[in-house]
């Protein structure tokens, strides 16, 4: 039986006999504000399994690489094993969330250009917004590896707006986490489901994401089943 190397809010994370490969097994557990709001949702953990691999399938035919190797089962994933850097990287490109609360913007609004911010990866602190002297500060990462950082989550937009509207789905805003492999390359790493991203419908406005479950506004595995719908 392998060994349980980490267990997150969504996921659980095994090792392998293969050597710089680990086995990621999604949870139907569903949290919110820090995991003051849980519950267990029947289906989501296949449904973010799903949706996540095909989204690393999709970013990789495009030149983003990622630490996914292959989806395995209906709640598994190979993934390559990395060191996360302690950040969270987000996109922003609709007002929306915290960003209406901080600036007052006016929320749907469009933005001119995306925003990317940066947040420190700590529950106990909630997970603080940061600029650049803070991550050059607390030692997080170089500054050109925080250069790469927001390279790549443009870059990521920029393949999935696109495809995403295709499908008739405006693509709000996200979070990404990043990895450096043992070589020291930074790769694309965590997931990218509805549980870390804001997908509204284009024609009603309707979440399709963990919006659903936060503010109780509908629900969370018909949301995210409808999303995944579109995809295939």
């Amino acid at each position: 039986m392998s060994v349980m190397l980490y267990e997150g809010k969504a996921k659980r994370i095994y090792e392998t006999d293969e050597p710089g490969v680990l086995r990621v097994v999604y949870k139907d557990d569903a949290t919110a504000f820090n995991g003051e709001k849980k519950e267990v949702l029947q289906g989501k953990g296949k449904l973010n399994n799903e949706i996540s691999s095909r989204l690393f399938q999709q970013l990789k035919a495009h030149g983003v690489d990622s630490h996914f190797v292959s989806q395995v089962s209906e709640l598994e994933q190979l993934v390559r094993s990395v060191d996360i850097i302690p950040l969270e990287v987000v996109v922003r490109n609709i007002a929306c969330g915290s960003l209406v609360k901080r600036t007052g913007m006016e929320r749907g609004t469009k933005l001119a250009a995306p925003i990317v911010e940066f947040y420190y990866k700590d529950d106990a602190l909630g997970d603080p917004l940061v600029n650049r002297s803070h991550i050059q500060a607390m030692h997080l990462a170089e500054e050109a590896e925080v250069n790469q950082l927001q390279e790549k989550a443009l870059r990521v937009n920029e393949v999935l707006v696109p495809y995403f509207a295709e499908r008739g789905v405006d693509l709000v805003d996200f979070k990404l986490e990043f990895g450096r492999t043992a070589e020291g390359t930074i790769l694309l790493a965590d997931e990218i489901s509805p549980d870390t991203c804001r997908f509204w419908d284009q024609a009603s406005g309707e979440s399709l994401d963990k919006d659903l479950f936060r503010f109780s506004s509908g629900n969370l595995q018909e949301g995210y089943a409808q999303l995944l719908e579109r995809l295939t």
